[in-house]
């Protein structure tokens, strides 16, 4: 196994550490290591309203600015149980824009979860935009994403 393989899936057993529902991988050493986690290890909102906490006119901007640019560029689109998932090239730029996104994004429209997957190589990043029943058509009809 490559080291940074092997880096990676250390550093993933670290930030699940209280996981009970991990998958487990044997390395050449013979020890068992997490490398993927369950639903249970995953961030959930635990805010209950659908709402943005934007006016009119500020979501309007918004949609003008930052989602635009973000629709502009997503590759795929997959619906979700619970909300959808968009792909992206992989490159800094998206990696940069995606998680301003998210940061600003959390401020406006709490009950979100949001997951930003990103490949090593820069091939592409995945954004999962999911929440409560109803998250799915607030993305559609409010976010026009």
């Amino acid at each position: 196994m490559k080291p940074i393989i092997l880096s990676l899936i250390v550093f993933a057993a670290m930030i699940h550490p209280g996981c009970n529902n991990c998958e487990e991988s044997t390395l050449a050493d013979g020890k068992n290591t997490p490398i993927a986690c369950s639903e249970d290890c995953k961030a959930k909102s635990k805010s209950g309203e659908i709402a943005c906490k934007l006016t009119s006119p500020e979501l309007q901007a918004r949609k003008a600015t930052v989602l635009s640019s973000l629709k502009a560029q997503v590759i795929e689109k997959k619906e979700l149980k619970n909300g959808y998932a968009f792909k992206f090239p992989g490159n800094d730029k998206i990696v940069d824009e995606l998680t301003e996104f998210v940061k600003t994004e959390r401020e406006c429209c709490d009950f979100f979860t949001f997951n930003i997957s990103i490949s090593g190589d820069k091939s592409e990043a995945w954004l999962e935009l999911t929440g409560a029943e109803g998250t799915k058509d607030f993305i559609v009809n409010e976010l026009e994403l």
